[in-house]
């Protein structure tokens, strides 16, 4: 994928964040555009691994300090206890207007993780994260063999989170399901 075509779909994933209640912190970024990524199979480009608060990627992150050197980015302060925001500029209303194809391909996918993280605490996107970092890690295992592995890569994750998260991912797949089929269709 060409740089300007990912560029194109962080603002357009930035703006769904927005419109589902995201405040957009740069964790609720890494965090959906991972999910992009491994679940959704949108080939962005970005090499993740597992960090303090989940999978992350330092590609993606020195891509979001570009982006907003190039005035598509920019912060937005927000109160507490809530951290700095992203937000989009008019300049990158300009960016998608460049990349029409590939917005049409990937807004139901955009669409469907923005819905899903919206509204969700670091802590939540965490433990949902790290769920599929593991699924993907290790297809196949079972539900309770996937949550002992998220406990142990973090041991502040009790083994109900980790299952809960891990059923959620189980979810999460069955109801991307149409989604990714129609990415892979076009």
């Amino acid at each position: 994928m060409k740089q300007i075509q990912r560029d194109g779909l962080l603002v357009e994933l930035i703006d769904e964040l927005t419109n589902y209640g995201s405040w957009c912190g740069e964790t609720h970024i890494q965090k959906a555009t991972y999910f992009l990524e491994a679940m959704m199979g949108i080939p962005l480009g970005f090499p993740y691994v597992l960090y303090k608060h989940g999978p992350f990627s330092f590609d993606l992150s020195d891509e979001l300090a570009s982006m907003r050197a190039d005035a598509l980015l920019e912060w937005e302060i927000k109160p507490e206890p809530y951290g700095n925001a992203l937000k989009t500029t008019n300049v990158s209303a300009g960016l998608k207007a460049r990349v029409p194809r590939t917005l049409a391909r990937y807004l139901p996918a955009i669409s469907f993780v923005a819905e899903k993280f919206g509204t969700r605490g670091v802590k939540d996107l965490e433990k949902i994260s790290t769920a599929l970092y593991v699924t993907n890690e290790a297809p196949g295992r079972g539900c309770e063999a996937m949550a002992q592995r998220i406990t142990e890569l973090k041991p502040h994750i009790t083994l109900e989170e980790a299952k809960e998260a891990v059923c959620f991912i189980d979810e999460m797949f069955r109801e991307a399901e149409p989604v990714i089929r129609e990415i892979g269709e076009t």
